[in-house]
């Protein structure tokens, strides 16, 4: 199954594309790029995060709501990143001896269906 995401690194690097590989319990995934169709391996701790993406041009002109609720996605989850980010979200499997987990958005709206983050671009991680 082809995901469509969006992957940013840790110095900020964005980049959009596909992949059938990845699993959190992997150290690198495969990566189709949209731009140029190249096939590049990506390092898991190369990056803050992973967004697995409804579209990728989202809607620039949506804020994603903050508060809300959703049951059955797991424990409500505050994410503090390195670059200053602040996130808010539901994970089922949060364990600070992984490489990363998954993550909810708040907002069923929201353009991320959900979220890998790296552990080690965080800086803080609470349940709320």
């Amino acid at each position: 199954m082809q995901n469509r995401v969006v992957v940013q690194t840790i110095n900020g690097e964005i980049i959009k594309g596909v992949t059938n590989d990845f699993s959190a319990g992997k150290e690198f995934f495969h990566l189709k790029t949209n731009d140029s169709e190249e096939i590049l391996e990506i390092d898991i701790l190369d990056l803050k995060a992973v967004y697995f993406v409804k579209s990728y041009e989202g809607n620039p002109d949506y804020d994603d709501k903050a508060e809300s609720e959703r049951a059955g996605f797991g424990k409500k989850i505050r994410v503090m990143f390195k670059d200053g980010e602040e996130f808010f979200g539901y994970t089922q499997g949060f364990s600070p001896n992984r490489p990363g987990f998954f993550v909810f958005p708040v907002d069923a709206d929201s353009n991320n269906d959900r979220i890998f983050i790296v552990s080690s671009a965080t800086d803080e991680i609470d349940f709320v």
